[in-house]
C-alpha cells in the first residue's frame, strides 16, 4: 500500500502511482468476494499470466458493522481492568528497569494503578453512553462484488483462462 503526499507526482520507485486514480483495464471477472477474486488472480500467476498487468476492484463500498455481544457493567469493567493491567505492567517494568530499591515494587504498583485507572475510563465512558449502545461490534469495509481488471494487451487471455478456471468449478 502507498501513501500519497502533496508533493509526489508520477510514478514511485514501486513502479505504482503516487496519486490517487481510478483503477484502469478491461474487466475479465466478476466475483462476489475477494477471496473468490484473490483465487482468480491466484490462477492466472501459477498459469504464467502477467499478473502485474491485474487489478482487483472493489465495487459498491459499504461499510459493514457485526454486532459481536452484549455489553454489561462486568463486560465493560473486566476489559477495563484487564487493559489498564497490561498498561501498568508496562510501565511497572520500565520502571523497575531503572529503579535501585529492587523491580518489583514499581512492577506491583505499576499494575495496580493500571487496572484502577482503567476500570475507572472504562467505567467513565461505559457510563456516558447512558445506555444508547449495549453492544460491542466490530466496523468493516466491504464490496458489493469485485472486479479482476486487465491491461487490455492481455485482457482476452486472462479472461479464456478466468472462463477455463470457473468451467472446473
Amino acid at each position: 500500500m502507498t501513501t500519497a503526499t502533496p508533493f509526489a507526482t508520477g510514478v514511485n520507485s514501486t513502479g505504482v502511482n503516487a496519486l490517487p486514480t481510478p483503477p484502469t483495464g478491461w474487466p475479465i471477472g466478476s466475483y462476489a468476494t475477494y477471496e473468490e477474486a484473490q483465487r482468480a488472480v491466484d490462477h492466472l500467476a501459477d498459469n504464467d499470466f502477467p499478473v502485474a498487468d491485474v487489478t482487483i476492484v472493489g465495487v459498491e463500498p459499504m461499510i459493514v458493522e457485526r454486532v459481536t455481544g452484549r455489553l454489561t457493567w462486568g463486560r465493560v469493567l473486566g476489559a477495563g481492568a484487564a487493559s489498564g493491567a497490561w498498561f501498568g505492567l508496562f510501565v511497572g517494568l520500565l520502571l523497575g528497569l531503572f529503579s535501585t530499591g529492587g523491580a518489583l515494587a514499581p512492577i506491583v504498583t505499576g499494575l495496580v494503578v493500571g487496572v484502577v485507572f482503567g476500570l475507572a475510563g472504562a467505567a467513565m465512558r461505559y457510563a456516558a453512553t447512558r445506555g444508547r449502545r449495549d453492544f460491542a461490534s466490530v466496523t468493516q469495509l466491504v464490496a458489493g462484488r469485485y472486479d479482476v481488471l486487465s491491461h487490455p494487451r492481455s485482457a482476452e487471455q486472462g479472461k479464456d483462462m478466468l472462463t477455463k478456471l470457473a468451467w472446473r468449478a
